[in-house]
């Protein structure tokens, strides 16, 4: 493995080729003393611009890095940065004291794999018209519909960050849950990844599991004996360690945790029953057990970065794929949402709101809090707006880059959108929902029954404005209505 990092190989390089240039310049002068005056300025003027190019070659910043670390229904209040006394996430945290903490981050979709979609996309998942979890298939004999028809997979024809990024050169490695199709021309080793170590077999258990390696003939299965969130891990590590350090590389890691089964590894459990009672029962002890597991992992990724120089030069993102769980899904109650009402399912606040976290050492601020709103589609024009490309990736992303230049600063995001035409595992029913400013509207798709929230003083979103604003309610829902046929979403069908 090359040792050296690659700006130091870059720099090396250069000053080879300059001290060549400068020998050969010396042979030149000498051999061209009987050149006339304006003959040999010519040259000098061509060797200047030469070196004042090469100069300015070297002086341009190398590719960073790019590291995104997703959780799976992790919460926003699950997390110490966010204010959580029970769970630990002292790593996790430090990400937040290098770079920036956002308030009001969101998830295209309350559930995961339309959610995934919008990251790897750019595009709502509306539009693509993957709208539900891929196995999800809940009904309602009471309800006046049906779920909506939809795409239970991302087309091989939609373009991917890791496709965009591999033709900036970047190296691209996958880890974990991919959720979004399972042939080969699906998978991630179809969609744009150089490294896949995919999930397979038994994805809600954290032991006895198999892992796909770069294609379905060759996997890696547990019997017992290796913990899933450590197992990823390992993975990450090992991608980061094959990395080409003439390239720049990009890891997509997206842990399982902390999805139910709540499975914890045994020797972390203790610690939380120890302080149970302490929290009158509030906290799931196995719940923050898990999440202590991934926040080992985002330590380790972070201690390798520092070992091997490349700390400076990365990038970093820790998201979830949506709300936490706050309903007895396969087992206890697995979190809540805080202030937030509801949970994963629903399209208000605690099934969207996700936690954010970006750090670029020298690049971001540290230490800062961003209230300012965005929606996972956004980090695909976000990231190539700060390696300088074009953003324009749809109609459905908007790049943040100057908030994370000024995370103070406001944002006109303009409006963004909901679409879950669907029955949750998690008690949610299908609606759609929009945001623009600080309103946020709500609609059943069963009743066609609104409701408004002013989020900046009612962020539990408690009462209902649609009543006493007839005229906020009608502008948002037409603006909801408009924007379904926009991108023909896929609605549900009544009985």
């Amino acid at each position: 493995m090359v040792r050296i990092t690659g700006i130091r190989a870059y720099f090396n390089g250069y000053i080879k080729d300059i001290s060549a240039k400068v020998v050969s310049f010396i042979s030149f002068e000498e051999s061209s003393r009987k050149m006339n005056r304006h003959k040999r300025a010519s040259a000098i003027q061509f060797l200047g611009l030469f070196l004042l190019t090469t100069l300015i070659g070297f002086t341009q910043a190398p590719k960073p890095n790019i590291i995104f670390i997703l959780a799976d229904d992790l919460a926003q209040a699950d997390l110490g940065c966010y204010g959580n006394p029970y769970n630990e996430t002292p790593n996790i945290d430090k990400l937040a004291k290098n770079g920036i903490k956002f308030t009001q981050s969101y998830s295209a979709c309350p559930v995961c794999s339309p959610s995934r979609a919008a990251i790897m996309t750019g595009k709502h998942p509306a539009r693509l018209k993957l709208t539900n979890f891929l196995v999800g298939e809940r009904m309602d004999s009471l309800s006046p519909v049906l779920p909506a028809q939809w795409t239970k997979y991302l087309g091989s024809s939609e373009k991917t960050l890791a496709e965009r990024l591999k033709t900036l050169g970047y190296q691209t490695g996958f880890v974990g849950k991919w959720h979004l199709g399972s042939a080969d021309s699906l998978a991630p080793w179809g969609q744009g990844f150089d490294y896949s170590r995919m999930i397979g077999k038994n994805g809600l258990d954290y032991y006895n599991y198999s892992i796909y390696e770069d294609s379905y003939r060759n996997a890696f299965e547990d019997k017992g004996t290796t913990y899933l969130t450590d197992k990823l891990t390992d993975y990450a590590l090992d991608f980061i360690k094959r990395a080409d350090r003439q390239q720049p590389f990009f890891l997509y890691l997206c842990y399982s945790a902390p999805h139910v089964f709540l499975v914890p590894r045994g020797d972390k459990v203790s610690k939380y029953l120890k302080k149970h009672e302490q929290y009158k029962g509030k906290y799931n002890p196995y719940y923050a057990a898990m999440i202590e597991s991934m926040d080992d992992g985002v330590g380790q990724i972070m201690k390798l970065l520092e070992e091997q120089g490349v700390n400076e030069n990365t990038l970093i993102v820790f998201t979830s794929d949506n709300g936490g769980v706050g309903v007895p899904e396969l087992g206890p109650v697995p979190t809540s949402a805080g202030n937030l009402r509801k949970w994963k399912g629903f399209t208000y606040e605690g099934g969207i709101r996700v936690p954010t976290l970006m750090a670029w050492k020298g690049q971001f601020p540290a230490s800062q809090t961003c209230d300012q709103y965005f929606m996972n589609t956004d980090y695909t024009p976000t990231i190539l707006e700060i390696l300088g490309q074009k953003s324009d990736v749809s109609p459905d992303a908007q790049s943040f880059y100057t908030l994370l230049k000024n995370p103070t600063i406001k944002h006109e995001r303009g409006p963004i959108f909901w679409h879950y035409p669907h029955f949750s595992n998690q008690t949610s029913r299908p609606s759609g929902a929009i945001r623009l400013g600080d309103w946020k509207l709500t609609k059943s798709y069963e009743t066609n029954q609104v409701e408004l929230f002013n989020l900046r003083t009612d962020e539990s979103e408690t009462k209902d404005l649609s009543k006493s604003n007839v005229k906020k309610a009608q502008e948002l829902q037409q603006k909801l209505s408009d924007w379904l046929k926009e991108v023909d979403a896929n609605m549900p069908i009544r009985k």
